[in-house]
């Protein structure tokens, strides 16, 4: 069933904070020109739902950020339900299970994300009403 699915940067509008999400660069049809894994059965990404699913953390699927000069398909990209607060407990868990303790991923096929809001405020003329009406007009 088709499902609308929020872009990473209209979220972090409108939770009116820094977000954290998770990409998966093999089903990602961009840089790649071959073949892209599917986000559905991809084993990292299941992985990582599995995990979160287990330790009661929230998420939701989302898009990359928005970008008025091309259209992409849903890509497997997760928003997290966790305030980017390193002293947080519940941030410490999903980071350390995320990254090793010097920044970089500790898991293949799984990149962990920070959008600050001020990056995300750079898109706020796409929340004025009628925008995205007016846009696929002219795409």
């Amino acid at each position: 069933m088709p499902q609308l699915i929020e872009h990473i940067d209209a979220i972090a509008r409108r939770l009116g904070r820094d977000v954290l999400f998770v990409s998966f660069p093999a089903c990602d049809p961009l840089p790649f020109a071959g073949e892209t894994a599917d986000w559905e059965t991809h084993a990292p990404r299941q992985q990582v739902v599995e995990w979160l699913e287990a330790n009661g953390i929230g998420w939701q699927p989302c898009a990359k950020i928005a970008d008025e000069n091309a259209m992409f398909g849903y890509c497997g990209d997760i928003c997290l339900d966790v305030p980017s607060n390193p002293d947080d407990p519940v941030y410490q868990k999903l980071s350390a299970f995320l990254e090793k303790p010097d920044g970089t991923p500790a898991r293949d096929g799984v990149i962990f994300y920070l959008l600050p809001h001020d990056v995300a405020m750079k898109n706020r003329h796409h929340d004025e009403p009628g925008f995205w009406d007016r846009w696929a007009k002219d795409f």
